[in-house]
């Protein structure tokens, strides 16, 4: 029998095509499946697969199946399972010093859907939204598929430069663009690893207030400190109700689990939530990281931070010893997971990255990616140290820096 649809008279029917039925504003195609992972693999920032807690985890569900097992049968609360929003908002309070209830959280898969609410919630096509001049790429993306009108703000290594901000709220207002929204991911900052100073979140909070623009705070990475005192949050900074606040569990157990939390004024949380596709989160997830919260997480943060310290201190080494003098520069973070590496201003990452990939199994993730215009920083790389072992890391970058030399990119 033919595989090809009969057309009643018996011939064949055209092969249907999708092309001209597709949304003015539907996402730009990508390639199905995964890409190919360098053993080395500097390109995403995932976790130490051997720090995982799947024992405590799996304790924890069994637990919540034994107790509530039957809930299964119901759709849950929108905002989330209620005893891990009661955790979050604990959290919250004694860790940010943010005064919240378990009302005023929404779960949501990651970090990424509570963005994608607030982008959904707040953006028109044209909007303009500040960001910093190179920031996570995954909240570009997510921006874009709003039409957003994105202006990179210039930073140094203690955040985004005040004078910067306020240049570009001005340029925008003066063309009737007031700025829907600042983003900014202040702590140990994806993928550039500085942290805003203190005097630096004030500052922001007090544009913010003066030219009525709120801000959207990214704290995904706060509780991966190795080393320094803790920074007030600039949601705790801000009591006008302009500071939006985003965070998850992804860096600290597991970004499979795909669980974050979203909280602002109750206003916008009864917007943000008619935004959320997909009714509330996964309730085994939720049990799972609830039960284990409760009774492991700090104890699990201090594990990790050892583990991940060692791993940002071999990149460190690393770095000092194969590119040292050789015209590169990279931050030093007192936390996260990120290197930000940049090489002279002529040099272009992105044209070698697969070749690098391919010949020498080294994965990064150029600057181009992280760009508000999508083209700077081509002599830029973000460097992730959280997945490698301490030995693996010295040989990928020894490696990469092998790669360099044999392209002439540095000397």
């Amino acid at each position: 029998m033919s595989t090809n649809s009969q057309r009643s008279g018996g011939e064949p029917a055209a092969q249907f095509t999708w092309a001209g039925m597709y949304a003015r504003n539907a996402a730009e195609p990508k390639g199905l499946g995964q890409g190919k992972r360098g053993r080395y693999d500097f390109a995403v920032a995932y976790p130490d697969p051997g720090s995982l807690p799947l024992a405590g985890l799996l304790d924890g569900l069994k637990q919540a199946m034994d107790d509530e097992g039957g809930d299964l049968s119901l759709y849950a609360n929108p905002q989330g399972y209620t005893p891990l929003r009661e955790f979050v908002a604990a959290k919250l309070q004694r860790d940010r010093a943010i005064n919240v209830t378990a009302d005023d959280i929404i779960l949501a898969d990651g970090s990424s859907q509570p963005i994608h609410m607030v982008a959904e919630t707040l953006l028109d096509p044209g909007d303009v939204v500040l960001t910093e001049d190179f920031v996570y790429a995954g909240t570009l993306n997510t921006l874009r598929r709003f039409n957003a009108d994105l202006r990179g703000v210039a930073t140094d290594e203690e955040g985004m430069i005040p004078a910067a901000i306020e240049e570009a709220i001005r340029t925008a207002s003066a063309e009737g663009k007031r700025p829907k929204m600042i983003y900014t991911v202040p702590t140990f900052q994806n993928p550039q690893g500085w942290t805003m100073t203190l005097a630096r979140r004030k500052a922001l909070v007090a544009l913010s207030q003066q030219y009525d623009v709120p801000i959207l705070e990214d704290d995904c990475y706060v509780d991966l400190r190795y080393e320094g005192t803790d920074i007030p949050s600039l949601h705790s900074l801000d009591e006008t109700g302009r500071v939006l606040y985003v965070a998850s569990f992804s860096k600290i157990i597991a970004p499979g689990m795909r669980l974050g939390y979203l909280t602002g004024p109750r206003p916008f949380l009864e917007r943000a939530i008619g935004a959320k596709s997909g009714g509330s989160v996964n309730t085994f997830a939720s049990w799972a990281v609830h039960r284990f919260s409760t009774t492991h997480l700090y104890s699990h943060i201090e594990e990790i931070n050892d583990i991940q310290q060692d791993r940002r201190d071999a990149i460190l080494d690393a770095l000092d010893e194969n590119f040292s003098g050789s015209g590169a520069t990279w931050s030093r973070p007192e936390g996260g997971l990120f290197i930000w590496l940049q090489l002279p201003e002529h040099v272009d990452l992105v044209a070698v990255r697969d070749d690098i990939l391919e010949e020498y199994d080294v994965g990064y993730l150029p600057g181009p990616n992280f760009a508000p215009d999508g083209v700077s920083g081509a002599n830029c790389a973000r460097l992730c140290f959280g997945y490698n072992q301490p030995e693996e890391i010295k040989e990928g970058i020894r490696r990469l820096a092998s790669a360099f030399r044999a392209k002439g990119l540095i000397t």
